[in-house]
């Protein structure tokens, strides 16, 4: 009995000590006092694009080339990709020794809504690598597209197969679009979907894209909320969603005119997989790529599922190609404990196989 007792006080306290640091810091999280830092592994800005820029990230000694250059995707914003110290895709592969750049696209506005895939694919992407390629000394790149930028990384690679990659990765990147389910309405699955959603600037509003996604899970904002109510007392968790749920409420605006191409391509004719990819009055066709290529796809995710990523590997050219399916959704594939065990290391290890020591 008395050891009941003891056991039932201990409970007792515990929950006090939990609802008064719930107060805390439920206090601090209303007032924005304790809102964790993002971004925050050194980089400097060499070179700009119009909105976008190339970050490199600081390293006294890269250990491996040639460098690797990210494009995150359009519509979100880039620091998922280093969220946080401890946190951070981009942190782990300067601590693993690679020489790493990204191409942050920035916050579009009326003065982008004219831009085109053309833009992206045969301009930005080309002009970047030639960039990492002269501050590098390197004569290739790494390649790797998150999301959205995964399809822009692929679209760059078929439009240019001479481009001087020495591999390509993509991350939860959609590829069959007929069955990418809901995700469709973001780019709108008539030509009249595009046009109603498109804003004063000539994009396709944050807002617009922001509600699009929580269609995807209807529940999900409650049940975070729940989660987070439950959890108030501890600081790591506190932490956690003020990161995730910031980044999943910081989307930017897409440009028309890519949005446009987009319906017309991606959505109506499925273009990456007919091969109807249609850019600078050329033909594209993913089988025209023959890098060594990875793909990583998310079992859960909801944004893009495993039906719309997977058949990549049937219509890539590459015969050096490998894909990893990891339990996860389209975040977790690049931040977490699932990314830190097992996409980090199998992406660090996909690199190290194409890569020479630095000298």
């Amino acid at each position: 009995m008395p050891s009941e007792q003891s056991s039932t006080l201990d409970r007792v306290r515990r929950e006090i000590e939990r609802n008064a640091l719930r107060a805390r810091n439920g206090i601090k999280l209303a007032a924005g006092i304790s809102r964790p830092k993002v971004g925050q592994t050194p980089k400097d800005v060499v070179w700009s694009f119009g909105r976008a820029e190339l970050w490199h990230y600081r390293s006294a000694a890269p250990r491996y080339r040639p460098p690797l250059l990210i494009v995150p995707s359009l519509v979100s914003r880039s620091y998922l990709i280093d969220l946080a110290p401890g946190n951070s895709f981009i942190e782990s592969l300067v601590t693993a020794g690679f020489d790493v750049y990204m191409l942050d696209w920035g916050v579009p506005d009326e003065r982008d809504a004219a831009n085109r895939f053309e833009d992206y694919v045969d301009l930005a992407i080309p002009a970047a690598i030639r960039q990492v390629r002269r501050r590098s000394r390197s004569r290739e790149v790494n390649l790797m597209g998150y999301c959205f930028g995964g399809v822009l990384t692929l679209m760059h690679a078929a439009h240019h197969p001479t481009s001087p990659l020495r591999s390509l990765t993509v991350v939860a990147c959609p590829v069959d679009f007929a069955r990418l389910g809901q995700l469709v309405d973001i780019l709108g699955r008539t030509e009249l979907d595009v046009e109603k959603v498109i804003g004063e600037d000539g994009n396709i509003p944050a807002r617009v894209i922001q509600q699009s996604f929580r269609t995807l899970a209807p529940m999900g904002e409650i049940t975070n909320y729940v989660n987070l109510l439950d959890k108030m007392w501890s600081p790591d968790f506190v932490a956690a969603h003020q990161l995730m749920n910031g980044w999943a409420t910081d989307h930017i605006p897409f440009p028309g005119a890519t949005a446009r191409q987009a319906h017309t391509m991606l959505t109506r004719d499925n273009g990456l997989m007919t091969g109807r990819i249609e850019l600078g009055g050329d033909r594209v066709s993913l089988g025209d790529i023959d890098v060594p290529f990875l793909a990583v796809l998310g079992s859960r995710d909801t944004i893009v599922p495993e039906a719309a990523a997977a058949p990549v590997m049937d219509v890539i050219g590459s015969t050096d190609k490998e894909l990893l399916r990891m339990e996860g959704g389209h975040v977790g594939l690049i931040v977490g404990k699932n990314a830190q065990r097992t996409t980090i290391p199998t992406f660090i290890e996909f690199l190290q196989k194409r890569s020479e020591p630095a000298t």
